[in-house]
């Protein structure tokens, strides 16, 4: 369900190519991206190369221990390992490099670049991976921080079998009221530290960040690198290393990414399927909604079950025409309503807009 509002702030990059009438620079991202998107826009000013903005742009989500969803501080698997993935595509040289359930290296978007550069490979997985990337000076460092391993932990505390029994607490006063036996089980863990951790150890974080660019001459590259699905299976890989899933760039139509449950994706080929539309004439926020419209009928279009996840595609054409959207028009938590956005950096300050959306949380 799209609203008059979202429609024109989705189709912002169009009237604004259209008043300009010149090419420009253009760099988009999840929600996460204002900084990685201001980054971006000054490589690209100071004439540099459109893969290597992206790159520089994202790193500052995967070294940022704050964003629990890409690199360093990402919340681990169920065995309490960050493991990380990442793709990048480089439109020019229509060239590809990928890594998958990397661990102990905070960059993984730049060990998929060294994958492109230095090998006729695409994608690289786990231990290889990693002997990979020590062999090209990448440094080995642990990447689980003290706040999410304490989210870690208290996911495993709140984990329970059928009659509600749990190794960890008697639960006698949970699942109603987790913030004490919590407190008794990590009494140093500050109250709100606490809180932060079993909102996560409820709502697993499926974050990620792509990032997509756009330069004056034409040139397009992509990005997309996460931690991936909090507290999943050691060795599962999502999307977002999967070219033609969490991310594809076709130098003479467009790019474009994906965040959220990275499942749905894979089963859509969203990116690709995306760029396809645009090459057939499809706008960009035509070409998002028809893929959200996939993911949707994979479940029958059953509401009750699509609403217990989402997930985000961003698309960029290579007029510099540009759209964002979900599935859902928002997240609800205590009662209030999150809506979707995604970052867009045109040359001055970067903003946020609202996501296109398919269906409507009430």
């Amino acid at each position: 369900m799209v609203n008059r509002r979202q429609w024109l702030a989705g189709s912002a990059g169009a009237a604004l190519a259209a008043q300009s009438g010149a090419a420009r620079s253009i760099v988009i991202a999840s929600s996460n991206g204002l900084r990685p998107c201001a980054k971006a826009m000054e490589i690209l000013r100071s004439g540099g190369d459109t893969l290597d903005a992206v790159i520089a742009g994202v790193n500052i989500q995967e070294e940022d221990p704050d964003d629990d969803s890409v690199g360093y501080g990402g919340l681990p698997n169920e065995e309490g390992v960050v493991e990380l993935d990442a793709c990048v595509m480089h439109g020019p040289t229509r060239r590809a490099g990928s890594v998958a359930s990397l661990r102990n290296i905070k960059y993984p978007s730049k060990v998929a670049k060294t994958i492109m550069e230095q090998t006729d490979h695409v994608m690289m997985a786990g231990d290889n991976a990693l002997r990979f990337a020590k062999a090209f000076g990448y440094k080995e460092e642990n990447l689980l921080t003290e706040k999410s391993r304490l989210a870690w932990l208290v996911w495993k505390a709140s984990l329970r079998d059928a009659r509600g029994h749990s190794n960890w607490s008697d639960g006698l006063d949970a699942p109603g009221k987790p913030t004490a036996w919590l407190q008794r089980l990590f009494p140093e863990a500050s109250p709100e530290l606490l809180a932060y951790a079993w909102d996560r150890a409820m709502h697993p974080v499926t974050g990620t960040i792509n990032c997509l660019a756009l330069n004056v001459k034409g040139e397009m590259s992509g990005v997309t690198t996460t931690s991936g699905l909090s507290w999943k299976i050691p060795g599962r890989v999502g999307d977002s290393p999967i070219i033609g899933a969490g991310l594809y760039v076709d130098q003479d139509v467009g790019a474009a990414g994906s965040t959220g449950r990275g499942e749905e994706n894979i089963r859509v080929a969203g990116a690709h399927t995306i760029v396809e539309n645009m090459r057939h004439g499809m706008a960009p926020k035509d070409a998002v909604l028809d893929c959200l419209k996939r993911v949707s009928r994979n479940y029958n279009r059953d509401k009750s079950r699509l609403t217990k996840f989402d997930i985000n595609f961003y698309a960029l054409r290579k007029d510099g025409v540009y759209a964002g959207g979900s599935l859902w028009n928002g997240q609800t938590r205590q009662g209030k309503l999150s809506p979707r956005r995604f970052a867009v950096n045109d040359g001055g300050q970067s903003r946020l807009e609202d996501c296109i959306y398919l269906y409507e949380r009430r």
